[in-house]
This record gives structure tokens, C-alpha cells and sequence, in this order.
């Protein structure tokens, strides 16, 4: 299981600032179409991950912050990702289909 987290935090390492993508498609990229929970459970073993890892944008596939209840502060996720310029209502990215980054078209296996 650590190599699958390993993988799954090299692909959200990548994601640019500004950017978000959801479970599904790195679980897609990194083909385990179905395993989209898994890559939940490795954004929440992020936190005490030895690197930096950009947990903040990855949401689900509707751009629903469902993670945020994972970070210390059940804002942090939100505060973050508005440095970053996304807009945010109800705990939903607005514009998300123009802020979505897929991994499966921006990087090569």
C-alpha cells in the first residue's frame, strides 16, 4: 500500500497552484480507475508525510471539498486553495471544469 501513497503523492506534487483534480483521476492516471478511495486515504496519510504534499487540491469529482473535515483546521482547505485564486461557495469550487487538472493529459506515464 505505501508504494500506491508514494505514487499517489508524486502525481499531487505536480499539480500546479491554482489547479485542482479529484480522486478518481489520479486513481485513473495511475491505473486503478476504482481505487478513488484509496487515493483519499493517502491524502489523509499526507499530513505526516515526510514532503510537502498538496493535499488542498484534490477534492472530488464535482470539486466538493470533502476532505477538508482531514486538515487541522476545517477551514485550512478552502483558505488554501483562495491564496491560490480558486473561488469557493458551499464548500464547492466554482468554475471547477476550468480550474480542473487532469493527469492523465498533463502528464506522461
Amino acid at each position: 500500500m505505501s508504494d500506491f501513497f508514494q505514487q499517489v503523492f508524486e502525481v499531487v506534487k505536480q499539480i500546479p497552484p491554482g489547479r485542482v483534480t479529484s480522486y478518481g483521476a489520479i486513481a485513473k492516471f495511475l491505473g486503478t480507475g476504482g481505487s478513488a478511495r484509496m487515493v483519499g486515504w493517502a491524502m489523509n496519510a499526507s499530513h505526516s508525510h515526510a514532503e510537502f504534499v498538496p493535499a488542498h487540491r484534490v477534492v472530488n469529482r464535482n470539486g466538493l471539498l470533502t476532505g477538508k473535515h482531514h486538515f487541522d483546521n476545517p477551514n485550512a482547505m478552502q483558505e488554501l486553495l483562495e491564496a491560490e485564486g480558486l473561488k469557493i461557495e458551499n464548500d464547492q469550487i466554482l468554475n471547477f471544469n476550468e480550474r480542473f487538472w487532469d493527469p492523465g493529459k498533463e502528464l506522461e506515464i
